[in-house]
């Protein structure tokens, strides 16, 4: 089956097709919770479509919160839909207010750099192309606890590093000027590097929780962003309701 073939009037895109099979797989109990299901290359080969199908559907069905992808390991089904409010996109000042403590944001960097193979395949764009690059670490009550390094497509967001990020976050500017429509999250546990350890304050053996997070506006990838957490000072928080329909 190709990608570019001619639809007929009424059939859904590819794409579409790929996340009724899952869900279908799902709904019927052979892939049930925790199941790994096969890769994006397993399924490419099987069904015949492009990569690039076959990531937007595994994408949207994890923005959905039926899929969780994890870094090094794969995609597997999720329990539930309580990962969608796990991985709110939530701009940190917000929370660390909500919890009646004081927000503060100190910017390391902001630059413009070329982007290299693995960040021209993150925010889909040409190698050696412009992006824009920032880093900030997030204080809750003069404590480090959050290292913020963003990697951000120019073409949607080309004020991007004329920004003040400790009067207003990245995540409050980006979803202000190009507002998502897709999120994609990856979670691992990890060490520091030392000159991560040495920002965050922390020794180079405590564990972090590192988030992986890009956002798309349509097709567009707009920023792709690593969120590294100390373990000892942070805590990823779900609370949902049963469905009532």
């Amino acid at each position: 089956m190709s990608d570019v073939s001619a639809r007929h009037a009424g059939t859904p895109p590819h794409y579409a097709m790929v996340k009724q099979m899952i869900l279908a797989r799902i709904g019927s109990g052979e892939w049930p919770a925790r199941h790994r299901i096969p890769s994006e290359n397993e399924l490419v080969a099987s069904l015949g479509l492009s990569r690039m199908t076959i990531n937007r559907a595994l994408r949207e069905l994890a923005a959905d919160g039926v899929l969780l992808r994890i870094q090094g390991l794969g995609t597997f089904v999720a329990e539930g839909k309580s990962q969608t409010s796990v991985f709110k996109v939530r701009n940190i000042a917000d929370e660390i207010r909500e919890r009646g403590h004081a927000h503060a944001a100190q910017t390391v960097m902001k630059d413009e750099v070329k982007a290299t193979p693995e960040l021209a395949d993150e925010l889909g764009v040409e190698l050696g192309a412009p992006v824009f690059h920032s880093l900030v670490i997030h204080l809750e009550n003069d404590i480090p606890v959050q290292l913020e390094d963003r990697h951000v497509n120019p073409a949607l967001a080309p004020d991007y590093l004329t920004q003040d990020f400790s009067a207003r976050t990245p995540n409050s500017y980006l979803s202000a000027v190009a507002p998502w429509t897709t999120v994609e999250h990856t979670v691992e546990a990890v060490l520091p590097a030392p000159w991560e350890a040495k920002l965050l304050a922390i020794a180079r053996s405590d564990p972090c929780l590192l988030i992986r997070r890009r956002t798309f506006a349509g097709e567009r990838v707009v920023t792709a962003v690593r969120l590294l957490m100390p373990g000892g000072r942070s805590r990823i928080e779900s609370r949902q309701g049963a469905s009532m329909t």
